[in-house]
């Protein structure tokens, strides 16, 4: 009698993958659960993790701003200018970093299951989002203590906060499938998230790059690369208003960028799934 092998694999060549992620919702909802559970736990500040982090980067970052004398408009507070780019930044660098080791962290629930992997790296970027509303109360605080109101613009905030997403979820879904096959990755991460705090227009303002004559176009253009950007300077000019002018050369590359990098994130993500069980 002759013996049949039945192999159970993820489709990945017509659309039901999409739909799989649909119908393993549920495993992205306990994901998520689970890391917002375990994230603080045994932690003797607990969630106040949330806010600490930020408010500690704002502090350094204002007093480099101060100390370098950087520019900021007239009638903006340095703490308030400066929170309003630390925020979008240290969402982008705890999503972005917890995304690119998502994978290789649930190891064991890749070799057991089949399901979408795409689940894991997407459950570990909304657990930031979480983050990010709990610390949003950090700016609120310094603007009424500064009293500072903004105006109408404010609105536009969530969709700056979505190309924030869109930025960490692209880059972090590179570096995962990355992080799989070359465990090296492991120590690029912190690096590219150091260079791009003081790559990132926090303590400065993008203004200061593209009036300034001395710098050549090139660098100008090589600026703009960093979709960061024009995340912090959409955040700014959302909190700001008139008093932020947008460059839009430099914030449309930007913005191209960051979505560029989501679906080369996603092609790539897609293209090395297949591998992970086996490599991992």
């Amino acid at each position: 009698m002759s013996k049949h092998r039945i192999v159970i694999e993820p489709d990945t060549i017509n659309s039901n993958y999409w739909k799989d992620l649909w119908n393993f919702r549920g495993l992205f909802y306990f994901l998520a659960w689970r890391d917002i559970l375990v994230r603080y736990k045994q932690t003797a500040i607990g969630i106040l993790w949330s806010l600490l982090r930020p408010m500690l980067t704002i502090t350094v970052m204002a007093f480099i701003g101060w100390l370098f004398k950087s520019n900021i408009p007239d009638g903006i507070p340095r703490l308030v200018f400066v929170a309003a780019a630390t925020l979008p930044w240290t969402f982008f660098s705890s999503s972005f970093s917890e995304a690119s080791n998502s994978l290789v962290a649930n190891s064991n629930l890749l070799t057991k299951v089949y399901f979408p992997r795409l689940i894991v790296p997407a459950s570990t970027v909304i657990v930031c989002v979480i983050d990010f509303f709990i610390s949003f109360a950090i700016l609120i605080v310094l603007m009424v203590f500064c009293r500072y109101t903004p105006d109408i613009r404010i609105l536009f905030l969530p969709l700056f906060l979505l190309l924030a997403l869109v930025t960490s979820m692209g880059t972090g879904l590179y570096i995962a499938a990355l992080n799989v096959k070359y465990r090296d990755f492991r120590y690029v991460v912190p690096f590219i998230v150091q260079f791009g705090l003081y790559a990132s227009p926090i303590a400065f303002s993008s203004n200061d790059i593209y009036s300034n004559e001395h710098i050549p176009a090139v660098l100008k253009i090589m600026y703009s690369l960093n979709p960061m950007v024009g995340v912090i300077d959409g955040f700014r000019w959302c909190i700001f208003g008139g008093n932020i002018s947008l460059n839009m050369q430099g914030f449309i590359i930007s913005i191209g960028i960051s979505i560029l990098f989501l679906f080369f994130g996603v092609w790539y993500f897609r293209r090395m799934e297949k591998s992970f069980a086996d490599v991992i």
